[in-house]
């Protein structure tokens, strides 16, 4: 019965690791997509100004 309890923590955290997993690529993407990815590129094109302005 001791290889149950030296399993069982292994097996709990690859359940978790799978969960984790998929709620991640679950959540990619989806309505909100083309918002996020909108935000992105503005905080980039911020940061870039910001940059230039300062080589400048």
């Amino acid at each position: 019965m001791e290889y149950i309890a030296a399993l069982t923590p292994p097996v709990v955290m690859a359940v978790a690791f799978i969960a984790l997993i998929v709620t991640i690529v679950k959540s990619q993407g989806g309505a909100n997509k083309a918002k996020e990815d909108a935000a992105v590129d503005a905080a980039i094109a911020r940061a870039e100004s910001v940059r230039q302005k300062k080589d400048s």
